[in-house]
């Protein structure tokens, strides 16, 4: 990860910019998109209708995001290159990816089991 912070302070904020569109990816979307679809499903009674509703969303949202992680990594990229430093095998894309992958289930872990814990909320305890 060392490696993938030399290309300078530009660098870091395109990284940072990579790390938060990915944390949107993983989290915002499916997050935004179950509540719409909650929304859906209250107003329109239909399990079905808010479950394709759903499914475009996030379809649509992954469509509109990924672009924009290639076009981060791009200039990544490009400014390790003006920075007279050799790509090497792995990009920040994957790097970025995979750590954001990892923290969002580490918090999805601790919120289940450490504030939520397993069964409905409504159930009585």
């Amino acid at each position: 990860m060392r490696d993938l912070l030399r290309a300078g302070a530009s660098g870091a904020l395109v990284l940072a910019m990579m790390f938060g569109t990915a944390v949107v990816l993983w989290v915002a979307v499916p997050v935004g998109w179950l509540y719409i679809g909650s929304q859906v499903q209250e107003a329109s009674d239909s399990v079905g209708l808010a479950l394709l509703v759903m499914l475009a969303g996030v379809v649509v949202s992954i469509v509109a995001v990924v672009p924009m992680l290639g076009w981060l990594n791009r200039k990544h990229l490009e400014l390790r290159q003006a920075r007279g430093l050799e790509p090497h095998g792995q990009t920040a894309l994957e790097a970025v990816m995979t750590v954001s992958a990892l923290v969002a289930v580490l918090v999805f872990v601790v919120w289940f089991f450490v504030f939520e814990g397993p069964g409905p909320s409504l159930a009585p305890r």
